[in-house]
């Protein structure tokens, strides 16, 4: 019973020999990813850093903090302001508004006078950041995730705090980054009932501290799962959770090249990629990325129905215009002046994306989406300010 697996390995190793000694070193990294790509549906559960395990109590505080205001400057923005479960944790905004914003979603504007900027890049979903890291054989370290387009910080217990110390989403100009976060924790420590929480949660002499908000916010959005989408039902052994269409959709997603990237459980790679994106003409500045070099994180294509618009400055606002733009760089166009056809990054030129592949791709693209995660939000925060901030 055997023989047929053994004639499937001696032709993959004449065909892998006839590959490599037929294209470049850096074609033949590419042809390896072909072959070894895969996904998979994501785990059922999720690990928490040894030094934060997870608790109600602190999933409770942490979702008050999320939604809770008084974590700005102007105690005028949340995490949940441009992270909104009616948003799917994400944003219906290419850039998002923070500080010195009103309304929601994409109805969001500045308050006039304005002297912040946008913020630079598209705000992620929270949704799944729990599995940030993950690989194709679904191993990852939660202390490790790599957080953030540039992956700047790793984990959610520091990613947490970023925003709080950035000036446009949450920190504003009155209080400098070195003070934030010294005068959030004062803020907290004046609230009585949040002297209740952090006692109940964290048994120190001191339990509210910069380093407690991160592990009580990270231990709430590990519960922000979607890992019960069709795709993951099929690839559990259900062969009925997705249609013909949908298979067919999967087929070519992994033939054309873009599992190269978009693999794992995740559907990403986690590794900085080369792109000819368009600049967002709403910031003052060139957005160059990675270490200055043009490079981005690859993103999750889970739940994509509530992250458009997409790529990490939200300028291409359909699925469609995304794989056009792939398409265009297959044929070594550049849409970005500041990046050279050649720099951009080699798995994306050697893409074989056609037109008449893109509406299956998309049909399997919906697949990834799963819109049971948990849509609770407080009806009051401790501090008494608006929920989720000036949203309304």
């Amino acid at each position: 019973m055997f023989e047929p697996m053994l004639k499937t390995s001696v032709l993959t190793v004449l065909i892998s020999f006839c590959l490599f000694n037929c294209k470049d070193a850096k074609t033949k990294s590419d042809v390896i990813a072909q072959t070894t790509a895969r996904v998979s549906a994501l785990p059922r559960t999720v690990k928490s850093p040894v030094n934060n395990p997870s608790t109600k109590a602190k999933i409770n505080l942490g979702r008050l903090l999320f939604f809770d205001p008084v974590l700005s400057g102007n105690k005028d923005v949340a995490c949940a302001t441009c992270h909104h479960p009616k948003n799917g944790y994400a944003e219906f905004r290419d850039i998002s508004i923070g500080v010195n914003g009103q309304g929601f979603g994409n109805s969001r504007v500045f308050n006039q006078p304005n002297a912040i900027p946008f913020v630079k890049r598209n705000a992620h979903t929270v949704i799944n950041t729990a599995f940030n890291g993950i690989n194709m054989s679904n191993h990852y370290d939660p202390e490790e995730a790599p957080m953030f387009w540039d992956s700047r910080v790793n984990s959610l217990e520091a990613q947490a705090l970023e925003p709080i110390k950035s000036l446009e989403e949450m920190r504003g100009t009155h209080i400098s980054e070195t003070d934030i976060l010294n005068e959030v924790v004062k803020r907290l420590k004046a609230i009585p009932e949040y002297q209740t929480l952090f006692k109940a949660v964290f048994d120190e002499a001191e339990p509210i501290t910069s380093e407690n908000i991160g592990k009580a916010i990270a231990a709430y959005e590990r519960t922000l799962l979607t890992n019960n989408s069709d795709f993951d039902k099929y690839m559990r052994g259900d062969d009925t959770a997705i249609s013909l269409a949908e298979k067919e959709g999967f087929e070519l997603f992994k033939k054309v090249g873009c599992i190269n990237c978009h693999n794992g459980p995740m559907f990403s790679d986690y590794k900085m990629h080369v792109l000819s994106v368009p600049e967002n003409d709403k910031l003052d500045s060139i957005d160059r990325g990675f270490e200055d070099q043009f490079g981005f994180r690859t993103p999750t294509l889970r739940n994509l129905r509530f992250t458009a618009p997409y790529m990490h400055n939200g300028t291409l606002v359909s699925l469609e215009k995304v794989l056009e733009f792939y398409e265009d760089l297959s044929f070594k166009k550049s849409r970005n002046p500041h990046i050279e056809a050649t720099q951009v990054d080699t798995l994306a030129q050697n893409l074989t994306l056609k037109m008449k592949d893109m509406s299956l791709i998309i049909s399997f693209l919906n697949t990834l989406n799963d819109d049971t995660f948990d849509k609770t939000v407080p009806e009051r925060v401790p501090s008494g300010l608006q929920v989720g901030g000036n949203i309304n």
